[in-house]
């Protein structure tokens, strides 16, 4: 969903109509290649820094690459048999060998700084991008995926593809320098040991191809689990009071343990799969190395290969062989950060809310005539959520909207604001099909307050300026008088520069109602959209609060999704749902004249009052 200042008392609206509960969010299986080449786009954007680090490493490499050769070189200046040492050319040997290995360590230091700077480049731009791609999304993603696993995509899988730029790239980019010196050096030495690696490296390959295959689901699966657990937690810790009073503690432990444990297996059983690889790939170039040490032994024996050079060609085959046995290592990390980085780009690559139409025009002059003929919808194909709905609000109008859980209420809105399109039939917005035009100027001409209410953390004032940055502190105070949420706000210490965080927990429920309806106030919206917003307040506060919204709102458009049939007595217009259709429609005493839906609706509430 697009950003929307109009949004006011929650961060969407949730759905009683469509039961059952949220799915997990699972990555889509992408290729390696697909997944490499995406993770290039994010480090192509740094390319100065890429360059630099290719160079730090390939000079860093070269400068430790060269050890060997001058340890073959000081071997060599010791004459077998004879007991003579050339020790100028030990010495100078050495002397390099000191400089060259000191020079390298600082050129790695400067690489770690590099690639953390990378990394950290990259990690900012995947989650500004997830993050970009959320307030996109239309208002169905988030009715069908837990936000904690949600959460764990934007925190744990991008931290986990950060952590594998950063220590990973760097080390596959070192040890690839590494190899390919390594295997010149060594056939500038001994062409013919080389011969040995035609059997090791294709024996590596292999077994290392087909552990990838094997591992990489189970790792998705650890994802996944993870992605689990930790939307189980949101989801407990937001309902602690419920938990408590309902005693259910137990019960909410021993499912985590289910949870946990789900989830702890899964990373077991991918890491304990995943580090079969290093010691696999170890075993082989051991072997390697006991292949070289024969045949170089004959080779020294037949006087084809001097003793130096012997050795300067076993350390570099360790040096060789050590780069290959370091990237098996850290197949596993790989796989791991593989699908984290593929929950991250189904999540990038999530349909975002449709484009407005071809064409799409500009809501301005806002009369407020709605009209809905013919509407049919859906949220599952098959299970019709309204059907044929067909009612008319004129201009100025307060239109409640009644009727049993599942009838449908909530629904309407969510068609009103376009956070759903519908299946058949039309909305209308003075005489204009809603669906030609643009999605930010409609939902501009709405505000909304929902009995769900939420503030973000900051000040009171941002707060009920949060629908309109440039409210002066006049305005502010203006709305929150009209709200009677001036008073208390006036009793606090700071007033409105008073912080509130975690939702304005420290503030209590009636209270919060009162800033989100004052929130409303302060915008100059054509139509106003009621959630039962007074459902948190005592019963005086209400009535002045209603007493306050009806003079703000005359002249405009209101709907109010009423519980409490009590309080739109009022109303011009009242919409009697039951099973996604308009039964009954009409004023207060006119229905309650019609003896049907709505009198025995209203009829209840009294008895269970009374």
């Amino acid at each position: 969903m697009a950003g929307n200042p109009n949004m006011i008392g929650g961060g969407r609206l949730t759905r009683a109509e469509v039961s059952g509960d949220k799915r997990r969010f699972e990555g889509a299986k992408l290729p390696t290649g697909t997944l490499l080449r995406r993770l290039w786009q994010y480090l192509g954007r740094s390319r100065r820094l890429l360059v630099l680090a290719l160079l730090l490493s390939v000079s860093s490499s070269l400068l430790a690459l060269y050890g060997p050769k001058l340890s073959g070189e000081a071997i060599n200046a010791i004459e077998l048999g004879k007991g003579r040492v050339d020790f100028a050319v030990v010495w100078r040997c050495a002397i390099l060998m000191i400089l060259f290995y000191a020079a390298s360590a600082g050129l790695t230091y400067l690489l770690n700084t590099v690639m953390i700077r990378l990394s950290r480049t990259v990690s900012r731009q995947m989650r500004h991008d997830v993050f970009e791609k959320l307030t996109a999304l239309p208002v169905g993603f988030f009715d069908r995926y837990q936000t904690g696993d949600i959460i764990s995509t934007i925190t744990y899988d991008v931290d986990t593809v950060n952590q594998s730029l950063s220590s990973d790239l760097l080390q596959i980019l070192q040890s690839t320098v590494t190899v390919v010196v390594s295997f010149v050096m060594m056939l500038t030495i001994a062409p013919k040991l080389v011969l040995v690696f035609l059997v090791t490296i294709p024996a590596t390959v292999l077994f290392t191809r087909w552990l990838t295959n094997k591992v990489r689901p189970l790792f998705r699966r650890r994802s996944a689990r993870l992605g689990e657990l930790n939307g189980f937690v949101e989801e407990m810790l937001s309902g602690q009071k419920t938990i408590r009073a309902y005693g259910r503690e137990a019960a909410v432990l021993e499912k985590f343990d289910e949870k946990n444990k789900a989830a702890v297996d899964a990373y077991t059983v991918a890491e304990a799969n995943g580090t079969i690889t290093g010691p696999g790939v170890n075993f082989i170039n051991n072997a390697s190395l006991a292949l070289v040490c024969i045949f170089g032994s004959l080779l020294f024996l037949r006087g084809e290969i001097r003793l130096g050079d012997l050795s300067s060609f076993v350390q570099y085959s360790r040096k060789f062989s050590g780069p290959i046995n370091e990237i098996a290592n850290i197949l596993a990390e790989l796989q791991s950060a593989f699908a984290a980085a593929e929950r991250v780009f189904t999540l990038i690559d999530a349909e975002a809310e449709s484009a407005d139409a071809p064409g799409a025009e500009e809501l301005t002059e806002v009369q407020g005539d709605v009209r809905m003929e013919q509407v049919d919808f859906s949220y599952i194909p098959g299970r019709p959520i309204i059907q044929n709905l067909n009612f008319h609000a004129e201009p100025g109008s307060l239109t409640a909207i009644v009727g049993p859980t599942g009838a449908g209420k909530t629904t309407i809105i969510n068609l009103l604001m376009r956070f759903y399109d519908v299946d058949g039939g039309a909305v209308y917005l003075d005489g204009r099909d809603i669906r030609t035009l643009t999605r930010s100027s409609l939902r501009r001409a709405f505000t909304m307050v929902l009995q769900d209410t939420w503030l973000f953390g900051g000040t009171i004032y941002e707060n009920i300026a949060y629908g309109k940055p440039d409210a002066t502190m006049e305005d502010v105070v203006r709305a929150a008088k009209a709200a009677h949420i001036h008073s208390y706000i006036s009793r606090l210490p700071k007033g409105y520069d008073t912080v509130l965080s975690d939702n304005g927990s420290s503030v209590s429920k009636g209270q919060k109602q009162m800033l989100t309806i004052a929130r409303a106030m302060l915008l100059d919206a054509h139509m106003l959209i009621l959630d039962e917003a007074t459902s948190n307040v005592d019963t005086r506060t209400e009535e002045h609060i209603q007493a306050a919204m009806r003079a703000l709102m005359k002249g405009k458009t209101c709907f109010v999704i009423a519980h409490r049939l009590s309080t739109i007595r009022s109303a011009d217009h009242i919409l009697v749902l039951d099973g996604g259709r308009v039964v009954e429609q009409g004023n207060h005493d006119s229905l309650m004249a019609q003896n049907g839906v709505y009198r025995r609706l209203y009829e209840s509430q009294f008895d269970s009052v009374s």
